[in-house]
């Protein structure tokens, strides 16, 4: 059980950061050449685009990935407070 709350609880975290950066990388190569980044279409304009923060375009990836890591947690303290056999 133990095993299984730590893979639970890191597995999503580096996932919604490989994600992250991931587009990070690709807002970054966008302003460096001079445009703006549309979040909603994920792609280079030449006008000025609006913010929109990541927990609005993928709430269900952020929230779902926090709560498999609360999940993970509570497997890990159960995992440590049973005895093992």
């Amino acid at each position: 059980m133990l095993k299984l709350g730590l893979l639970l609880l890191i597995a999503p975290i580096l996932l919604l950061m490989g994600v992250y950066f991931w587009e990070l990388s690709d807002v970054r190569e966008c302003l460096h050449a001079g445009g703006y980044w549309n979040y909603l279409e994920g792609v280079c304009r030449d006008t000025p685009q609006p913010f929109v923060s990541w927990l609005q375009r993928h709430p269900w990836l952020v929230n779902g990935g926090m709560l498999l890591s609360l999940i993970g947690v509570a497997l890990c303290m159960v995992g440590l407070y049973v005895k093992r056999r």
